[in-house]
Order: structure tokens, then C-alpha cells, then sequence
């Protein structure tokens, strides 16, 4: 650490903006430390002396004996940063500075999954992130792999590995073609975390309509519907009789119950009688009487 002329800091009564020479004393340093770690410095010079780390978050204050070794225990310096180090002599001072880098060891993720729920066989419709962190929640930045899975018991496993990049790690997935709850899994060293992702079946693939007379009435009836990876259809979907005839409609709005829709309309001769749920069509029947 080189001796002369510092600034110094308005700490412990020093007066901001002062100048001041240390010839007789300074301080050797780490230069780099890692968050938690314990560590020493050691000064020159003789007498007493009080010595300053100064970061972000955090003040430490050591009286000293020059010439001699202090000692910093393990935990003293845990968040990650760039610290300024001030040696005080009565009116004179010295420091440098050091470097407080993230534990290399994951303790900890933040794992974001969207969305949570979603229709089934969307292609790069899951997204993941992933932040890692060490013991003191320090982000670490050096690049590590992180492993992506996303499964449920019927469908394959589809598998990511990639870095990270400044802490963090990114990727995108399949909705699956199943219904169901879905495992999302991010795992770094070590350490793993878990998000469900519920799928749902998607719109309406297929739409089947059969008639059968009810006196002057026709009861009108759809096929199990199902979407295109053959999911049943959630109750409550809407599905939409028309009727056409002698140039007049008439539609009536149907929810699905137990997956199928149900429905009686008049019965004119000629009448042509088709079904649709959002924008998919069904069959089209026609009325002779």
C-alpha cells in the first residue's frame, strides 16, 4: 500500500475534504476477499492507530497496533462490493481499497415461473428464470450452469442446461400434452426449487352434432368434445347452435356439461343446423320433413 497524501473522510471526527501525509505508517492489503471469509491486514509503522473499512451497508472500526497484524473474523465482510480502507494516525492517514467478491457456493435461488396456468401444446409458452445466491444473498455473477426441467407423469421430460450470465439464467418451454400439473425444477449447485405449472386443455378441436325428432322439435346433441391432444374440454365452454331457414336464424348459446352440449330447436323443413365453439365448426345437418 502506497504511503502519502489521502482524503479524508468525515468518519470517527475526521473532517471531509482535509489532506493530510502519512509517512510513518500504512497498511498492506488482501486486495480481494471472498463475502464471509475471515482476513488480516498488516501495518507498518509504531503506535496506535484506528483503522476504517468503509462499503456499501456496512462500517467497520479496528483500533490497531502498528507494525502488527489485526485479524478480521469470519463473517466481518459479507456483502459483495468495492470497500474503501482508511488508516488514522492522529492527524495523519493512509488506506487503499478491497474487494469483496460473492461466496462461489450456492446456498440459495430465486426462481420465477409464468405462467402458471396454461393451455396444453403451446410451443415456448413456459418461461423460467433463475437468480443464484450465496449464504449472504451476495447475486453471484461468475458464469455456472443451471438445469431446467419441466415433466408430469405423462408426457417426456423436456430438459435445458445453460449459464449464467451476471447471475442469472433464463429459458423457455413446451406446455405439455396432457392436462395436468406440471413440475418446473431449476437447479445450481446443489440447490434446487419447484414451481407447478397447471395445464389445461385447450379450445375445442373437433365438434360432432347429432339429431334425433322430439315431436315438432329436434334434440340436438355434440360428441364428447375434446381439444387436438384429445383433452376433454373444461364445462362451461360455450358452444353455439345455429339454425337457418326460409332466410331467418336463430342460435342459442349452450354451455358444455359433463362435455357435452345439449339443446332442442324447432324443427323446419329445410332447415340447415350447424354447432361452433370460438372458431372451430362442426357438421352441418339438414332438416326434411
Amino acid at each position: 500500500m502506497r504511503r502519502g497524501c489521502a482524503l479524508l473522510l468525515g468518519l470517527g471526527g475526521l473532517a471531509a475534504g482535509q489532506v493530510a501525509c502519512a509517512q510513518s505508517a500504512s497498511v498492506s492489503l488482501p486486495g480481494t476477499i471472498q463475502a464471509g471469509d475471515a482476513f488480516s491486514m498488516q501495518s507498518t509503522g509504531n503506535g496506535k492507530a484506528v483503522l476504517y473499512i468503509v462499503g456499501l451497508g456496512q462500517v467497520l472500526r479496528r483500533d490497531v497496533q502498528l507494525g502488527e497484524k489485526t485479524s478480521f473474523p469470519a463473517g466481518s465482510l459479507y456483502n459483495a462490493g468495492h470497500y474503501l480502507v482508511i488508516l488514522v494516525q492522529g492527524s495523519s492517514t493512509t488506506g487503499g481499497s478491497l474487494d469483496v467478491v460473492p461466496a462461489h457456493q450456492v446456498t440459495d435461488l430465486s426462481f420465477l415461473a409464468r405462467p402458471s396456468r396454461l393451455p396444453v401444446g403451446l410451443h415456448d409458452a413456459i418461461s423460467g428464470t433463475v437468480y443464484v445466491f450465496d449464504a449472504y444473498r451476495n447475486l453471484i455473477t461468475a458464469p455456472m450452469p443451471v438445469f431446467f426441467t419441466l415433466s408430469n407423469p405423462s408426457s417426456a421430460e423436456q430438459q435445458r442446461t445453460l449459464n449464467t450470465r451476471y447471475g442469472s439464467a433464463w429459458t423457455e418451454m413446451d406446455s405439455t400434452a396432457k392436462e395436468g400439473a406440471d413440475k418446473f425444477t431449476a437447479r445450481a449447485g446443489g440447490v434446487s426449487s419447484t414451481r407447478m405449472v397447471e395445464q389445461v386443455p385447450g379450445d375445442p378441436c373437433k365438434l360432432t352434432l347429432r339429431a334425433r325428432p322430439e315431436g315438432q322439435r329436434l334434440a340436438l346433441e355434440t360428441d364428447p368434445v375434446r381439444d387436438c391432444s384429445g383433452n376433454a374440454v373444461p364445462d362451461g365452454t360455450i358452444v353455439t347452435f345455429t339454425e337457418n331457414y326460409n332466410g331467418a336464424q336463430s342460435t342459442v348459446d349452450v354451455p358444455l356439461k359433463r362435455g357435452i352440449a345439449q339443446v332442442e330447436m324447432a324443427a323446419h323443413s329445410g332447415a340447415r343446423i350447424s354447432v361452433a365453439s370460438g372458431v372451430v365448426l362442426g357438421n352441418e345437418i339438414h332438416c326434411e320433413r
